[in-house]
């Protein structure tokens, strides 16, 4: 019984958005289950898909938290 976990960040998928929607979520269980059975042959109905949405303030990359990095990069240091 697989269990996969995606991790995405609460910040959406498209201008405006604060979250992916129902739909892009439903995209991504189906894509992940489809490639489970497709690779290990596992029946979708043993997959479990669970999608958790971190806050953008929760991470953080090359030493220090997201929007500090993003905004370092986007003023040209990296």
């Amino acid at each position: 019984m697989p269990i996969v976990t995606i991790q995405v960040t609460r910040e959406g998928s498209a201008p405006g958005r604060d979250a992916i929607t129902a739909e892009e979520k439903a995209r991504l269980i189906a894509g992940v289950s489809a490639l489970l059975l497709d690779v290990l042959h596992k029946p979708l109905e043993s997959t479990f898909v669970v999608i958790e949405e971190v806050a953008t303030e929760n991470w953080g990359w090359g030493g220090m938290p997201a929007l500090e990095y993003r905004r370092k990069r986007a003023a040209g240091g990296t």
